[in-house]
């Protein structure tokens, strides 16, 4: 059995946005040697979840480091909601972003990292609000989804109990910020290979060396 790279990320993270073409050249670089699981992290739900109103003044302070440090940009139509909270209805909500991805994944489970960035770069490029049916359809077009399926799929408890399974596995694997990547040999044997935004050649040169050790 190939070992598992565990990406854990959250479609609302500002970070992982920016981290997203760093996984998706791992991915391709290592698609022989590794599986590869993207796990939601459900970083606003219940509690956490906000509506823009109270984050927005604090992403259009954090986004500029963001693109800094990594080179991403954010979109105009997206920045509009964080510079005019009182005109935006937008809530951040963790939940249907995560079922969606969880759809995804029965049908292109190699595909997960491209469909996990597609997310991100729905809402932090194009301004799609992940909590509205609407901004998946795009997507569903773009990896020809059953459309009928997965509408239903987005609705069903069974679907929303996967995303919460999900988040409660990178509970367990004590992930409590985003972007993190592990590695996993078996049952007991895990490595943190990144926690926070990591550059590229830093996290293959990680993989690499925690591959020759094991191998």
């Amino acid at each position: 059995m190939k070992p598992i790279l565990i990406y854990c990320y959250d479609a609302y993270c500002g970070w992982c946005y920016g981290f997203s073409p760093v996984m998706k050249k791992i991915a391709a670089d290592f698609t022989d040697q590794l599986e590869i699981e993207v796990l939601s992290g459900g970083m606003m739900i219940g509690e956490s979840k906000m509506p823009i109103e109270k984050i927005g003044p604090y992403i259009q302070s954090a986004y500029k480091r963001v693109e800094e440090l990594t080179g991403i940009k954010f979109g105009e139509d997206f920045l509009w909601h964080t510079a005019n909270p009182d005109k935006s209805d937008w809530v951040m909500n963790s939940e249907k972003p995560a079922i969606a991805l969880c759809i995804f994944k029965e049908y292109y489970p190699e595909q997960q990292v491209g469909f996990a960035s597609d997310l991100q770069y729905a809402l932090n490029y194009e301004g799609r609000d992940l909590d509205d049916d609407e901004a998946y359809r795009h997507l569903v077009e773009k990896y020809h989804l059953p459309e009928e399926a997965f509408y239903t799929k987005l609705k069903s408890e069974d679907y929303k109990e996967k995303a919460y399974y999900e988040f409660a596995l990178c509970k367990q694997l004590s992930v409590d910020s985003f972007p993190q990547v592990l590695i996993q040999f078996n049952e007991s044997k895990f490595y943190l290979l990144a926690k926070g935004y990591t550059a590229y050649e830093e996290v293959k040169e990680r993989i690499e060396r925690v591959l020759n050790e094991n191998s």
